[in-house]
């Protein structure tokens, strides 16, 4: 399992940069894996390749507008990202810029704050205030695109907050959206109801856990952060019924594909669950419940494409995004759709 058997090479004007508007016109990568024949389609045309009662799973996670800039009071400029809630205005954080232990920071609004450790990359923030700081992220916050996406400040911060979030998005507390989930419009889900297809939700909070960077050569040797994830007795009973009845079960986004196989037992059937996940899913794991998998293209060396190579193998992933490359899809996360039947 070496970390280069991941790697491909990618033309950087092929990394997506903005929303492709509206969502559901992006382009459509379908890879068979019985015959390993490739279709191209646009993204509302994944309302052909299910049938009524097959069942999409979605992951209903909610991104916050995580990424704050800050001035110490000191003098000097941060940018903040949060992390995790530990309690009421208290977050893990990333903190970039110099700072000192219990370094002081004002925002915007004149909220202030104190970054209180500074002894790990990880540090914790306070905020100095009684209310709570939630109802301000949304003013004075912006939403934590990955660091692929370079443009200059603010500059389409409001398209952002509209586009980098599920139109079905409902618990906070992501700091990156479950990207494959993206290209739903309200729209289409509507019609995909219609037809009579069924729709479950889980929840999981995309942490570092997804997006920490491999960086052992063995890929075995990596620690993946964990990730709160929960499964509603609602959503356990309709998943099991349809796995009972063998009808065709598409998880939406790696995500749900990590949530669901820690939830499942040996047979793949599902149990109400509120924890934390470390799953890490990579070539020569075995499936308990994912056949299928709507998602996007992921980076080089990810442990998001190692998930996709456990589930088509590597020589099939690799002939994929090749392809996919050929026909100038844009890749990561305001990239194009990849649906493997």
């Amino acid at each position: 399992m070496n970390l280069d058997i991941f790697d491909y090479a990618l033309p950087k004007e092929l990394i997506a940069q903005s929303p492709h508007i509206p969502p559901d016109e992006c382009k459509l990568f379908i890879y068979n894996k019985k015959t390993k024949k490739i279709s191209h389609k646009i993204f509302r045309d994944i309302i052909d390749y299910l049938s009524p009662n097959d069942l999409i799973v979605l992951n209903n996670t909610k991104v916050i507008p995580a990424k704050l800039s800050a001035t110490k009071e000191s003098g000097g400029s941060l940018q903040i990202l949060l992390i995790e809630q530990i309690e009421k205005n208290i977050y893990y954080c990333f903190v970039k810029g110099k700072i000192k232990h219990d370094t002081k920071v004002i925002l915007p609004k004149s909220l202030k704050a104190t970054i209180l450790q500074t002894n790990e990359q990880k540090k914790i923030i306070k905020f100095e205030i009684n209310s709570d700081i939630k109802d301000y992220l949304y003013d004075i916050g912006s939403m934590p695109l990955p660091p692929y996406i370079k443009r200059k400040d603010n500059q389409l911060d409001a398209l952002d907050k509209q586009y980098y979030q599920t139109v079905f998005a409902e618990i906070e507390g992501s700091i990156a959206a479950p990207t494959a989930s993206l290209h739903f419009t309200s729209k289409l889900l509507e019609k995909i109801k219609q037809k009579g297809i069924k729709i479950a939700y889980i929840t999981l909070h995309v942490g570092l856990g997804t997006f920490k960077s491999v960086e052992t050569q063995n890929i075995k040797e990596h620690k993946m952060h964990e990730e709160y994830f929960e499964i509603s007795p609602k959503t356990a009973q309709i998943y099991n019924k349809a796995l009972l009845e063998n009808r065709t079960i598409l998880p939406v986004g790696t995500t749900v594909v990590r949530a669901l196989e820690s939830a499942s037992n040996t047979q793949g059937f599902l149990k109400p669950i509120s924890t934390k996940t470390d799953i890490f899913i990579y070539p020569g794991y075995q499936f308990k419940t994912v056949k299928n998998i709507l998602t996007n293209f992921h980076l080089p060396k990810s442990t998001l494409i190692m998930l996709i190579c456990a589930l088509i193998g590597v020589e099939n992933t690799h002939f994929c995004y090749q392809k996919a490359i050929e026909e100038r899809y844009r890749f990561f996360s305001y990239g194009d759709a990849f649906l493997v039947i």
